[in-house]
């Protein structure tokens, strides 16, 4: 069995998975926020609670915000930022008494939608969150791609390409850049770019109703992800995109996107599939639970 453990801002959520893959059990409990010690212990003792339930020892994966530097072995580029600067694998380890896994949390979700969400059997998964920001993951046989500097699939803080005149220079970024991809494709970018600042669902809402400018909103913000993901086509090609976040629940992105994609992707044809995720919101702490690809290893 397997315990993945999905570490949030305001949250920690832990699953139990059988060998299929199958969910046994499931807990939630708040994060202790800003309290580095006590998100350690929260961690340690969520896992061993759902140890207790399976009844025996279990391998242990973590999705966290930001990664592991590979130079230093801390924590960094985290948004819960209690995290940045400790070696979180080190003192997961100690508390639990045997090896943890740890992957950013995008990279989780793009693992569980490849090993047995929408994407499983793929050989080149690209998983995007299209949330708060804009994280991507990269599976390749089934093996999340971390890469030498650990921000493997980190394409929200490339610039927007193929920018046209109003989307020059655009937005400064918390990463110190002005005109990433995150500035244009979070939820808050797209809020910010509708008059009256409406959340997603509420455009979509309007959208439908007949809204003009809630239609050429989101019409501005389905050829900035097109071009956006055919960047990703022209230089990883993958068999599938997943979307995540909550942006992926705005159903009319699956069709129109690949429509306009096409013009932007180096080929005559394009057959990379986009796709809603299978697993929605439980992705991220099923994926840390596949981190460990071989029951009972660790």
């Amino acid at each position: 069995m397997r315990i993945g453990i999905d570490l949030g801002g305001t949250k920690i959520e832990g699953i139990l998975l059988a060998a299929d893959g199958q969910e046994i059990a499931r807990r939630r409990v708040a994060a202790p926020g800003g309290d580095y010690a006590a998100t350690v212990d929260a961690i340690r003792d969520l896992a061993l609670g759902l140890e207790a339930r399976a009844g025996r020892r279990c391998s242990i994966g973590v999705g966290t915000p930001g990664a592991l530097s590979p130079s230093s072995g801390l924590i960094k580029n985290a948004n819960s930022t209690c995290l940045i600067g400790h070696r979180l694998d080190a003192d997961l380890a100690a508390a639990l008494g045997r090896p943890v896994r740890l992957a950013n949390d995008a990279n989780c979700f793009a693992l569980s939608e490849a090993v047995d969400g929408a994407a499983a059997g793929a050989g080149v998964v690209f998983g995007v969150i299209l949330g708060t920001g804009c994280g991507g993951g990269i599976v390749v046989g089934g093996r999340v791609l971390t890469g030498p500097n650990a921000i493997a699939g980190e394409w929200g803080h490339n610039p927007l390409p193929w920018p046209d005149d109003t989307e020059r220079p655009g937005r400064a970024c918390y990463c110190g850049k002005q005109g990433c991809i995150e500035t244009f494709l979070s939820g808050p970018a797209l809020a910010a770019d509708h008059p009256a600042g409406l959340a997603p669902a509420a455009m979509l809402s309007a959208a439908a109703a007949g809204d003009a400018v809630a239609e050429a909103t989101l019409r501005r913000y389905e050829r900035r992800l097109a071009k956006s993901l055919a960047q990703v086509i022209n230089f990883l090609d993958p068999d599938v995109i997943v979307l995540g976040g909550g942006i992926s629940n705005l159903d009319r992105l699956y069709a129109a996107v690949p429509a306009l994609w096409g013009e932007y992707v180096f080929s005559d044809h394009v057959a990379t599939v986009l796709l809603p995720p299978q697993h929605g919101d439980s992705s991220g702490v099923r994926g840390a639970a596949w981190l460990w690809p071989a029951e009972g290893q660790g």
